[in-house]
């Protein structure tokens, strides 16, 4: 359940089963006029339907003359993917995109960190230019000599000025054993690197102890997140930590149902996350159990990269007064997507819904403001300098 899926909500056996029944003798009486009765009886019920179909003889009209009159070979999967993309498109919402087969499996890749043939570094969009945030610790990258910071110009001889960070993680990515050109631009001069690939894993979840600060740092939130998260929480009690920071900076977001564990971590069955559509209550999303770090003196690391299930767990923390914020505005995402599987592999992910924050926030656009704002530079980064996270053990002082 998540930024990227979620189960239908508010909806009781009795009336699912009324509603199965009912949908039955209307299908048997009306034949093809099936979809027209089902959309009216689907908001009395509760649920939404799609409400009656769209005239493609435009399209297909567009495609016969095409056909026709091309001078080349037409790849009728592109004009089909092509069509379906465009109509998504059309809806005008930046997170309801359409998938081919291709691009839903690099997402599945994406979210699980198995990656395939890499160079080990996470990537995202500053200042409208895709940049490197950060190299893991023995892989490519790190060892080619790339940094935190440096701004991709191109890869293998592209221009990366217009791409955003799926398209560069994408253009960099490949079968393992094969190299890469990448060019940055590193404190205004450029800097050429070429890097054979590797088979890549990156781990959601990393932890370590310095003195009695427990640094839990989260990348992503995936299927895996949860129990990671957990482990590492108890190996802070076992090592008797007594003060922790959540580092999630440049965390993309993820599934809903890990937000709700890790910020499970610290509240105790209390609201993490509200959901709303068409501006009614569908859903209540509450933490479980056990919380592990509750009462521990903790530190929220955050920035421009923090988004999603990100900043549903930075909210959380902050509206319950549990933790304390330092670094810069979050991203600004306060939706919810439901990934459905389309013919041939496609996928549609799709908004259904608003997030809000335990006190009622919806954060769309405008982000979550840290308590404190400590800034980060591409100077700080490549002199090994962390301002933000120095910050955060003065205030656990």
């Amino acid at each position: 359940m998540a930024a990227g899926q979620k189960r239908p909500q508010g909806i009781s056996s009795s009336v699912f089963v009324l509603t199965i029944a009912i949908i039955a003798v209307v299908g048997f009486i009306a034949g093809t006029r099936q979809h027209e009765i089902t959309a009216a009886l689907g908001p009395v019920l509760g649920y939404k339907v799609a409400a009656g179909e769209i005239d493609t003889s435009s399209i297909e009209k567009t495609y016969r003359q095409l056909s026709a009159n091309f001078d080349g070979k037409i790849d009728t999967q592109k004009l089909i993917d092509g069509a379906n993309s465009g109509l998504v498109d059309a809806a005008g919402d930046r997170y309801t995109v359409y998938m081919t087969s291709k691009e839903a499996k690099e997402f599945d890749d994406a979210l699980s960190g198995e990656i395939g043939g890499g160079i080990g570094a996470e990537i995202g969009v500053r200042d409208n230019k895709p940049t490197i945030l950060r190299v893991l610790p023995d892989n490519p990258a790190q060892k080619s000599g790339l940094m935190a910071g440096d701004v991709i110009r191109s890869v293998n001889d592209q221009s990366a000025s217009k791409w955003d960070s799926s398209k560069t993680a994408t253009e960099i990515k490949g079968d393992v054993g094969t190299s890469v050109k990448i060019d940055v631009i590193r404190d205004g001069k450029e800097k050429n690197f070429t890097i054979t690939r590797k088979s890549v894993d990156n781990p959601s979840v990393r932890s370590e102890v310095k003195d009695d600060i427990g640094i839990l740092t989260v990348s992503r939130f995936d299927e895996e997140t949860g129990d990671l998260a957990r482990k590492a929480a108890q190996s802070f009690k076992d090592k008797n930590v007594k003060k922790v920071i959540l580092d999630l900076r440049n965390n993309g977001g993820g599934y809903v149902t890990a937000a709700q564990d890790v910020a499970g971590l610290w509240l105790d069955k209390k609201t993490v996350v509200t959901e709303r559509t068409d501006g009614k209550q569908v859903d209540d999303l509450k933490s479980g159990g056990n919380p592990l770090l509750k009462g521990l003196p903790t530190v929220v690391l955050v920035n421009g990269n923090t988004a999603s299930a990100s900043e549903i767990v930075s909210g959380a923390l902050k509206d319950y007064g549990v933790a304390t914020l330092i670094g810069e505005k979050t991203f600004g995402k306060g939706t919810v997507q439901k990934v459905i599987d389309l013919d041939d592999g496609a996928r549609l992910k799709v908004t259904v819904a608003r997030w809000y924050t335990p006190k009622g926030r919806n954060i769309t656009k405008e982000g979550i403001e840290p308590d404190a704002v400590v800034k980060l530079s591409s100077k700080d980064v490549n002199a090994g300098r962390d301002p933000q996270l120095d910050a955060a053990k003065r205030k656990l002082d």
